[in-house]
């Protein structure tokens, strides 16, 4: 059964781009307490509108649930992520020459990973979280961080002790809200007259060229080409003035908006030429979303080929990784400890637990040692570069890693 209509305009939702069958929400991850306890599944299936083209989940747990004071996911733990936040930081200091008469404001700003830079270069700061877990550990990086949700309620309270924002960023919270409408409104509230929005999110066009089906989530409600977004935007009275193309989460977009009535900041050739791009692959048509279940299926099919293959040969597997896009993966293949002994997580939080739906024990990584696989396959793909280098030591023993997305692939 489809949802009853697309949250961003109203219309229909007139087509299936991905069934990935039933799934419980992916960062639920289950207490050694709760392992004989029943889960809570969901239908994990996106549609697309057929009038915005915005492709989208219902909703089935409130934001309320979802990013309550048992939030499981850090930054902080991965070095890459920590570094392009760093990067992040002084590129935007450089160009807009923010300091310390203006005001930075990260919306979902996690345990203070990126908002820690800007403070230690003299910048105020301000952090809006709603997980009270995450706030906390930000608060101990010196980041103030109020612990709401973001929407045009959160904004006008802000906005009225005369707190706007000369910065406003989100980074991947632009697809975790239910009310997109709402979200983008209250950002046209909180930004000053003359401030700078920035928001990254994976690119959907990335999503579907390289299959990678797996960030599809009961967390992420919207999946998004620059042209939906920019629509989204503009009916909201923020313009895009610039966008970046970004290697992150598989491929990313980072876009600037502005005040519409600002034109101190010109639309780049940047702009245009990616919505032309988009226009000219035709994600602005029902068409371009057709087959896509497909191609995941295929994919499925070859995961279990080779763990099945692999197993026969008596081939040990452990997981590395126990991000929100495992558990999609690990769910809707079916791969559970009959094909992974474990998985590991850096994240000190998660260790100890199992995975949502597939009950995959979490272990830290150094668990690898002493198990010694001869497969490791790399859940959180995105940060395979990072993964094969803190544990090259599996080539000690002839040990390989598997990468799943887009396809199989043994390194």
């Amino acid at each position: 059964m489809k949802p009853a209509a697309c949250r961003f305009c109203g219309a229909p939702l007139a087509l299936s781009f991905a069934d990935l069958g039933m799934s419980p929400p992916s960062n639920s991850y289950v207490k050694a307490e709760e392992r004989n306890r029943m889960e809570r599944f969901y239908p994990l299936h996106a549609w697309v509108c057929e009038k915005c083209f915005l492709v989208q989940l219902e909703e089935f747990e409130t934001p309320e649930q979802i990013f309550s004071d048992d939030y499981a996911y850090f930054s902080s733990y991965s070095d890459l992520w920590l570094k392009h936040a760093s990067d992040y930081v002084d590129q935007m200091i450089e160009r807009f020459g923010f300091g310390s008469r203006h005001l930075a404001v990260e919306i979902a700003s996690n345990d203070g990973y990126l908002l820690q830079y800007f403070a230690k270069r003299g910048v105020p700061v301000l952090g809006i979280e709603p997980a009270a877990n995450c706030a906390r550990a930000a608060e101990e990086k010196g980041v103030p961080t109020l612990v709401k949700f973001f929407g045009a309620g959160t904004a006008g309270e802000l906005a009225a002790k005369g707190r706007k924002a000369d910065l406003l960023l989100g980074n991947n919270v632009l697809a975790h809200v239910p009310d997109i409408n709402d979200f983008v409104g209250g950002m046209k509230i909180l930004l000053g007259a003359n401030g700078v929005i920035t928001m990254e999110f994976p690119h959907l066009q990335r999503l579907i060229a390289e299959n990678q089906f797996d960030t599809i989530y009961h967390e992420h409600f919207s999946y998004l080409s620059f042209a939906v977004v920019e629509r989204i935007f503009a009916h909201h009275g923020i313009t895009l003035f610039d966008v970046d193309e970004l290697p992150t989460h598989g491929g990313s977009l980072r876009i600037y908006g502005r005040h519409a009535e600002n034109t101190a900041h010109a639309v780049t050739d940047r702009v245009h030429a990616l919505r032309q791009r988009e226009i000219d692959d035709g994600f602005l048509t029902l068409e371009r979303y057709r087959g896509f279940d497909e191609q995941v299926k295929r994919t499925k099919r070859k995961l279990l080929s080779f763990l099945i293959d692999a197993k026969q040969r008596g081939k040990k597997i452990c997981g590395y990784g126990a991000p929100g896009k495992g558990n999609t993966l690990l769910n809707y293949c079916g791969i559970r400890t009959d094909f992974l002994d474990f998985t590991t997580d850096a994240n000190p939080y998660k260790q100890g637990k199992f995975t949502p739906g597939a009950r995959i024990p979490i272990v830290a990584p150094e668990m690898i040692r002493t198990a010694r696989p001869d497969y490791v396959l790399i859940l959180p793909w995105n940060l395979r570069e990072e993964i094969t280098k803190q544990a090259a030591y599996i080539r000690e023993w002839g040990g390989q890693f598997v990468v799943p997305i887009p396809e199989v692939r043994v390194l």
